[in-house]
This record gives C-alpha cells, sequence and structure tokens, in this order.
C-alpha cells in the first residue's frame, strides 16, 4: 500500500516587517512546515506503523530552499520525497488552487498511491479547496475536514469522522483509492528524533519540472491576480478606568449608558 501526503512550507512573518514589493522581505520570513500538514504526515507514518508494507510518500510543490522543510517531514517518518518545481513557477506570484490541483494529479498518475492525505488548509493562503480539487481531477472518493480515521486495509476502506458546520460531526466510510483532508486535532504530531534527522539526510527528495510531469507553462496559468500587499494601519481607543473594582465598575457602567447599551 502506498501513502502519498502532501506537504506545504508556509512563511512565518515577524512581528515588524516591510514590504518588497508585493511580497514581504525575504529577511522577515521564516519557513516552516504547514500546521494542518504535520497532523497529515503523522497520520500516514501512523498508518505505516501500524500495518504491514505501507511505504509514505510526501510531495511537495516548492523550491529548492524547501528541501529543508521536506527533512523535518522525513525525519518524522516519511519514506522519500518528491519536489516538483520549474522556471515556469518562479514568476507565479500566487499559484491558484487549480493549477495546484493539475500539478498534483500528474504525480499521483507517477505514483499511483492506494491513499492520499492532505492538510485541511494551509496557513498563508488558507485557500482550504486543495484537497478536494486533486479528488476531483483524479476521480477519487474523498472526505474532508478527517478529524479521525480507522483504516481498514484489508478491506479498503477508510472509516473516518469528519467536522461539520455547527459543531456536527458525521461518521461515514470512504472506498479507496481516496482522498482525505485532515483537520488539526486529529492526532499528537511527533517531534522529530535525532536518528530520524539523521536518517533524513539519505533519504531520497526526487526533483520533478513541469516536462518531467507531462506538461508545460500553461499548467500554472492563474486567474488570480496580486493585485496590491499593504501593512493595515492599527487604530485604538482605550479608557483606562482608575479606583477600585467598585469604582470602574461605575464608570464603566456609565460609559455603556453613554454608548446606548443600558437595558431600555
Amino acid at each position: 500500500m502506498k501513502v502519498l501526503v502532501t506537504v506545504k512550507e508556509v512563511a512565518e512573518v515577524e512581528e515588524d516587517f516591510q514590504l518588497d514589493g508585493l511580497h514581504v522581505a525575504e529577511e522577515y520570513l521564516d519557513y516552516d512546515l504547514n500546521e494542518w500538514d504535520e497532523y497529515a504526515v503523522e497520520e500516514a507514518v501512523q498508518i505505516a506503523e501500524e500495518n504491514d508494507d505501507v511505504e509514505v510518500v510526501s510531495v511537495t510543490i516548492g523550491p529548492e530552499r524547501s528541501e529543508e522543510t521536506i527533512r523535518m517531514a522525513l525525519a518524522k517518518g516519511v519514506d522519500r520525497a518528491i519536489r516538483v518545481w520549474d522556471d515556469a513557477l518562479d514568476g507565479v506570484d500566487l499559484l491558484d488552487v487549480g493549477a495546484k490541483a493539475k500539478l498534483l494529479s500528474a504525480v499521483v498518475a507517477d505514483e499511483d498511491p492506494d491513499l492520499i492525505l492532505t492538510g485541511v488548509q494551509a496557513n498563508d493562503d488558507s485557500f482550504g479547496a486543495t484537497g478536494v480539487s486533486l479528488a476531483s481531477a483524479i476521480d477519487f472518493e474523498w472526505a474532508a475536514v478527517v478529524n479521525a480515521l480507522d483504516l481498514d486495509v484489508d478491506g479498503g476502506v477508510a472509516h473516518v469522522r469528519r467536522e461539520l458546520e455547527g459543531g456536527v460531526e458525521e461518521l461515514t466510510d470512504v472506498e479507496l483509492p481516496a482522498v482525505l483532508t485532515i483537520q488539526t486535532g486529529i492526532n499528537e504530531p511527533r517531534y522529530a528524533s535525532l536518528r530520524g534527522i539523521r536518517q533524513a539526510q539519505s533519504k531520497e527528495i526526487k526533483p520533478l519540472s513541469l516536462s518531467d510531469l507531462g506538461l508545460d507553462a500553461s499548467a500554472v496559468e492563474s486567474d488570480l491576480v496580486l493585485a496590491d500587499v499593504y501593512e493595515p494601519e492599527v487604530e485604538s481607543d482605550v479608557t483606562y478606568f482608575d479606583g477600585d473594582a467598585g469604582a470602574q465598575a461605575a464608570d464603566l457602567a456609565t460609559v455603556l449608558r453613554e454608548k446606548g447599551a443600558g437595558a431600555q
């Protein structure tokens, strides 16, 4: 059995930063593994630990810089990794969900996985649509926002619990091959051990270009345009009440009445 996990490197912005055109200046960015993907990686590794003959493969769309982040997934138990990048991607300001689905679909065609795990969303763009868009593109069964998973490898069925709106939860069975988008809290992601970090250095990260995937630059054309980026202005109007609790409560009540918030 093969489990394919999508892994994304996301940028964390320092509290004080400066913009460089339509982007945050590089020196103010720190890169890390997307939070939701950490849970997807952990779920895949647990599946491999609980079942025989399971290979876990990660796939990332990202430049060479992202290999440091990919190594962290390898250190946690992923067997090998794939990194998709191309010169045509360098000039793309915002890679939309459709383009991601095209790239990942080509990887799926090469790898032929039985199960694909993705994070529900990414810390940076928060689209929350890549997993289900991929499932549609490759015609796999799918379940989104999965917060519990019991995989029956022999039966080829994933028993899942998923979050719905309004605090409702759904229990359902999904036949493999399938795409599951993983919610935070489904497990407790492990820390990479020193042994795992050392082993990760020798594990394969296979680079693939668009031509390697049988695609061309049209695959990453997007209808999304990044028009403007700015730092929002922060405005505040704070009133501080002196005195003991009784005096503060009286002053607060007066302000609320003046604002029209008192009882009618």
